[in-house]
């Protein structure tokens, strides 16, 4: 279940959803590996997503807004996590264009208080057939509201 974020700084937005970091997450020096942070991000946009019903079950054709690729990725390591239990992403989306979203996150303590590791994404929403870009839909326009800035 993903919880309202703590207003962290003026005008935050977003949703904190809980993940978990596994023994074997961890690199030779006892670290979160830095390719498990996108991974761990990736799972809890799927967990906020299949809770407002937006779920992909891997047909392309059928995926609408789930057939969407990586542009960009970027990402800011600020403190080692140094081993496993319960942790969070702070997500949120930074702009909702016609075919392209750029998301940002925050890979942070379970309370939101401490964050390890912050950066964007950026997708664009393809057409399963021509893999060109294509318009986001209006329900995931919906279901992406309240994860926008707010004005």
């Amino acid at each position: 279940m993903t919880a309202v974020a703590p207003d962290l700084q003026p005008g935050s937005t977003g949703r904190l959803v809980p993940v978990q970091v596994h023994f074997d997450d961890l690199d030779a020096l006892g670290m979160l590996h830095n390719a498990r942070y996108p991974v761990l991000v990736e799972r809890a946009w799927t967990t906020l997503w299949n809770e407002r019903g937006l779920v992909f079950e891997g047909d392309w054709d059928a995926a609408g807004d789930f057939c969407n690729a990586v542009k960009e990725l970027t990402v800011s390591y600020e403190a080692p996590v140094l081993r496993p239990g319960a942790y969070a992403v702070h997500l949120w989306i930074e702009r909702l264009g016609n075919t392209g979203l750029t998301y940002g996150f925050r890979f942070c303590s379970a309370d939101g208080a401490t964050t390890y590791a912050r950066g964007t994404r950026v997708l664009v929403r393809l057409d399963p057939g021509t893999l060109r870009p294509t318009r986001w839909s209006d329900r995931f326009r919906t279901c992406a509201q309240d994860l926008l800035p707010r004005d």
